[in-house]
This record gives C-alpha cells, structure tokens and sequence, in this order.
C-alpha cells in the first residue's frame, strides 16, 4: 500500500493542465466494442481505473496501438465473447464499477453481455437496475446468478421501444443508449442523463453513422441501424479535476492558472465556487483563481439565509465535487450547509476533517454543516486514510493547507482517478512526496 507524504502551508503557483476526463473516457472505450473498424482516441487520461478497462478490452480481443502517452487506436474486429465467462474475466470485472458499460456495446453487436457485479467508491449504494431494465424492455432477457454475483443478459435480436428511466443513471444511459444504436426501430429515453460526457458519447456515435436526435436533453430519440464504422474522438477536460484545481488554489491562498477548461461544458461549477466567495477569471479558455490572501467568504441567500449547497443531476451541481466544497468551506468566512442528495456514504469522510480542526456538524448521512475558520486558524497535519478518489482529493487538499506534515494511506484510491498527480503538484511548488 503506498502513501503520501504531505507538508502542508505552502502557497502554490503555476499553471496546471486537466487530465481528460475519467467519467468520459469510460464510456468512450466500451463504445469501440459496437464497430469492426479503428476507433481512434486521444486526451485519454493515464489512471488506474481507465487502464484496467483498456486491460479488460485487451483480453475481450480487441486490437490496441499506442500512439503517444494519451492516444490510441482501439479496433474490435476479433472479439472473445467467450472470455465473459472466464475466473479471470469476473475478478477483472469486479476492480472496476465502469465495467457495467460494455455490457450494452456487446449486447447490441453480439447479442449477449455479462458482468460481475462491479467494485468501485463505497459511497452508498449504486444499483444497477436502470442499465438492466432499460435492456429488459429492448428485448433482453435477464439473469442473475445469486451466489457468483454473476449479471447477464442475452437477446436475438433487439426492438425500439420507449422508456421513462427510473432515475437519470449517466452509466445506465450510456450503456442504454449504446444498446439502443444496432437495435431494430426506434428507441425513446425519456429521462435520460443529460451530461456533457454522456453529449460526447452520444456524438461519437453519430459520427460512426448512429442515428441520435435531442443530444443535450433529457429525450433521446434513436432510430437504430444495421452497423457502425470507425472514427476519431478527443475525450474532454475532466471538469471533476478543474473543480479540484479551484478548492486547491482557494484553501491553499495560491495563484494558478488551470489551462484550455472548455468553459462551455463546466455548467455550474464554476458559480457554484464563486458563491463561497472564490474569485474566478476567465482568460480565453483559461481559468485563472488569483491567491486569496484576505480569505473568501460565502454568499448568503437574498433573504439572508444559509447558503445549501447540493448536488443534482446534470445540469445540476456534480455530486463529485461536493467533497472539494465541504473542504474548502471549512477556511471561509461564514457557514455553508452541504447537502450529498445521490449517496449516503459520502460525507462519512468528514471525520478525518474533524481530526484536523476543521468545525463541520454532521446533521445525517446526507448534509453537513460546516463553519468556516477563515484562516485565523489553520487545519492540523494528521495520518489518514483514502476511503475513495473524491474523498481522497479532498484530505489531499487540506493535507496541503494544513500546518504540519500528514501522511495519506491508500493513495491507490486517488490514483483511481488523478494521473501523476504528485508530479504535478510538486511542478506547482507543493512539498509531497510517494511513499511505499
């Protein structure tokens, strides 16, 4: 188990460059399952859970060229069906929670599709009836083995029909979606996620001849076609590490500059930081956040009430980023109360935050009150550990804030979901170091 090793209290400068997203890039690259033909992808990020998907493709059969550290050619003309009912294939599929998403791709194409029940963050429960039940009225039929925790589903053939989803799922529409491309007719999702990674997806297919109507809406409507061909996609900026950037460079009172953001997919973000009073410019398709050396102070209601900060689906606030909130409010001036709507296992990190002197009221599962300190005191170095990748970055942020040297314990969880990412803090001056 490695560690990091952490001290605090140094202002940061700097510009820093987004990784691709992570969320993306595991949709896009079950999407290579539903054509023969050369899918090439670039901007795809370096990260644990991203390189065992990649791993799983190989193993399916799938032809993959590396091209440069973020680019490759994935092409799907061979593929083990197979292998899905392999030991090795259930243990692989069990490491990784965006492993569900090949099971419309190759249910589509080959007309059967299997998954271990998928590992992941334990924020809470994260079922997977939307993806199941979306595959059930497309015409799959469904089985579950109780004791393997083994999921399957097989079909003839599939048939358009219409769907209200039971929740906006973004895996479960992906996967739903990536279904519906090669199914006879016409398939309506009403209810569908609306993200902007799931807008990429949708738009990559189209690009391999899909045929997709109400990209960026809640209503999708797909007419399905015999097959899809190659193409070329670039992953966007993941817009859960630039939320991370801003809470760093506000909790720690620097200077940076986060590099080529694509404003027009950060939805709410970066309004949702300019209410606990965090400066933010835009300079071209930069973000710069200057050192907030007199502190930062939250905005109340017009009314003059606490300000709730909540999550929602898109284009609501991403629950994703609600840990970096919670942490950088606790050096604001004035409270916020967090409120963790999707996952009840979420905020349970708080504790840690606690340890380090950081005022939060855990009301329930689901909301936390935290009052700021304001810098007039700081938060105190610790020993802790990671319980996920965004609970993780957030002890990693204050780590960085704190007065003293921490070390963090199974830092595997943020590499889940952060590439390099003691590199490239050191390039922005922090004092961290990997330890075994």
């Amino acid at each position: 188990m490695g560690a990091f090793k952490i001290t605090g209290g140094v202002p940061l400068s700097g510009a820093i460059q987004p990784q691709g997203a992570k969320n993306e890039a595991l949709q896009i690259l079950c999407a290579v399952l539903l054509t023969p033909e050369p899918v090439t992808i670039s901007n795809i990020p370096d990260i644990i859970d991203v390189n065992k998907l990649i791993g799983i493709l190989v193993k399916l059969g799938v032809k993959v060229e590396k091209h440069s550290a973020d680019s490759y050619t994935f092409q799907a003309d061979a593929v083990d069906i197979d292998y899905l009912q392999s030991d090795d294939f259930k243990l692989a599929g069990r490491g990784l929670r965006g492993s569900i998403m090949i099971v419309g791709p190759l249910l589509a194409r080959f007309g059967k599709g299997f998954i271990p029940k998928p590992g992941g963050d334990k924020i809470g429960r994260r079922r997977l009836d939307t993806h199941f039940q979306g595959f059930i009225k497309l015409g799959a039929t469904f089985r579950y083995n109780k004791e393997e925790y083994f999921y399957g589903v097989e079909a003839d053939e599939l048939h358009g029909t219409y769907m209200l989803l039971d929740e906006a799922s973004v895996t479960g529409t992906a996967n739903i979606v990536m279904a519906a491309v090669l199914a006879k007719g016409t398939t309506t999702i009403y209810n569908a996620a609306c993200e902007p990674y799931l807008q990429q997806l949708c738009n990559m297919l189209v690009r391999m001849g899909a045929k997709i109507s109400g990209i960026g809406s809640n209503l999708l409507v797909i007419k399905g076609v015999e097959s899809l061909g190659g193409t070329e996609h670039r992953i966007l900026p993941d817009m859960i590490e630039i939320g991370s950037w801003i809470g760093l460079a506000a909790l720690t009172q620097s200077a940076l500059t986060i590099k080529d953001v694509n404003w027009e997919y950060l939805g709410q973000i970066p309004d949702v930081f300019r209410r606990l009073g965090i400066t933010i410019e835009q300079k071209g398709d930069d973000m710069f956040i200057p050192a907030h050396t007199n502190g930062y102070e939250i905005q109340s209601y017009i009314d003059g009430s606490v300000m709730t900060i909540s999550d929602a689906p898109w284009p609501g606030f991403t629950p994703d980023l609600l840990s970096i909130i919670l942490v950088v409010a606790t050096q604001a001036r004035g409270s916020v109360l967090v409120h963790q709507k999707m996952f009840e296992s979420r905020l349970f990190f708080v504790d840690k935050l606690i340890d380090m002197g950081a005022k939060i009221i855990l009301c329930d599962p689901h909301r936390a009150n935290v009052i700021g300190h304001d810098f007039k005191s700081t938060l105190k170095a610790t020993t802790m550990t990671s319980p996920d990748i965004r609970a993780g970055i957030s002890l990693l942020i204050a780590a960085l804030s704190a007065k003293g040297t921490s070390t963090i314990f199974n830092i595997e969880q943020i590499d889940r979901g952060y590439q390099d990412i003691d590199t490239r803090l050191r390039a922005l001056g922090a004092q961290i170091e990997r330890i075994s």
